[in-house]
C-alpha cells in the first residue's frame, strides 16, 4: 500500500505496535484492581506537568515525569488512607490536575495553549524517530517488568493481603506500578492525546477478558487486540483523513461491541443446547 511509502506513516505503524503490546499489560492491572480511572487521572495530572514545564520553561517532557512520579505516590497514600474508597484518591487528584493545568494555561501565553492543546489531541502521525526511541525503551521496562514480576502482581491484584502475609513488598510494588503507568501515559499521551489514552490503554483488556477467562491468554488476546485495532485505526484514518485517535478508539470499541454482542449470542447457544 502506498502509505507505507511515507516515512511518517512508518513511524506511526512502529510506535502502534509498541503500544499495542504496552497498553494490555498495564490496562489489565488497572481493570482488575478497580483502577480503570487511573489512567484518566494521570492524564490529566500530566497535562499539569506540561503546563507547568512551559509556564517554567522547563522541558515538557521531564517536568511531566516528575509530576506523574510524585501523583503515584501520592495516590497510593491517599489509597492507605481511604482503603475501602480507593476511588476517591483518583477523584482528588484528577480534579487537582484539571483544575493547575488550567490555571497555568491562563497564565501563560497563547503558545503555550496551543501546545496544551496538541497534548490533549495527540496525533500519532506526528511521532519523530526519538519518541519512537523512547517508546522502545518503554517497552523493554514494561515487559521485562512484567515478565519477571507477573506472578507477584498476580497475587498483588487479587489479594493484596496475602502478597503482604507473604512477605512481598506489596506498598512498593503498588508504587511502581503507578510510577510505570504514569510514565507510560506520559509517553503516549503526545502520540494518543490526553482525551483518549485512557481508552486505548483500557479497551484491548476489556475486549480480551471477553473472550477468555485465562491470566495469561487475557494478555496475549489483549496484545492481539491491540495490534488489530491500532493497525486498523491508523489504516480507516489514512484513507479517509480523519483523526487518528479518534479513529483508534472508535476502531475499539466497534471491536468491543461485535465481541459483546458474539459473547452474548454464544452463551445463549451453549444453554439452550445444555436444555435440550
Amino acid at each position: 500500500m502506498e502509505m507505507f511509502f511515507y516515512g511518517f506513516m512508518q513511524r506511526a505503524f512502529q510506535s502502534a505496535f509498541l503500544i499495542a503490546v504496552i497498553a494490555p499489560i498495564l490496562g489489565l492491572f488497572l481493570v482488575l484492581r478497580r483502577q480503570s480511572l487511573m489512567a484518566d487521572t494521570l492524564s490529566h495530572i500530566s497535562l499539569a506537568g506540561i503546563a507547568l514545564g512551559l509556564f517554567l520553561n522547563v522541558n515538557p517532557t521531564f517536568m511531566t515525569l516528575v509530576v506523574v512520579v510524585i501523583a503515584a505516590v501520592i495516590i497510593e497514600y491517599l489509597s492507605m488512607l481511604y482503603k475501602s474508597y480507593s476511588e476517591i484518591s483518583i477523584a482528588i487528584l484528577m480534579s487537582a490536575g484539571m483544575s493547575v493545568a488550567l490555571v497555568l494555561m491562563s497564565l501563560s501565553s497563547g503558545g503555550s495553549t496551543t501546545t496544551i492543546q496538541q497534548y490533549l489531541f495527540g496525533s500519532i502521525v506526528t511521532i519523530s524517530q526519538q519518541q519512537i526511541y523512547l517508546l522502545v525503551a518503554l517497552f523493554v521496562i514494561v515487559v521485562g517488568l512484567f515478565l519477571v514480576f507477573r506472578r507477584p502482581m498476580y497475587v498483588l491484584t487479587f489479594d493484596e493481603d496475602t502478597a503482604f502475609t507473604a512477605g512481598l513488598p506489596a506498598r512498593t510494588m503498588s508504587i511502581l506500578f503507578n510510577v510505570i503507568t504514569g510514565v507510560t501515559i506520559a509517553v503516549v499521551m503526545p502520540i494518543a492525546g490526553a482525551l483518549l489514552v485512557s481508552a486505548i490503554m483500557i479497551l484491548p483488556a476489556a475486549i480480551a477478558m471477553r473472550i477468555s477467562k485465562s491470566f495469561y491468554w487475557v494478555i496475549l488476546v489483549g496484545i492481539l487486540v491491540g495490534i488489530v485495532g491500532m493497525f486498523s485505526g491508523l489504516t480507516v484514518s489514512y484513507q479517509w483523513g480523519t483523526p487518528p485517535g479518534a479513529t483508534i478508539t472508535l476502531v475499539f470499541i466497534v471491536i468491543f461491541i461485535l465481541t459483546t454482542g458474539t459473547m452474548k449470542i454464544l452463551q445463549q447457544m451453549k444453554y439452550k443446547k445444555s436444555r435440550s
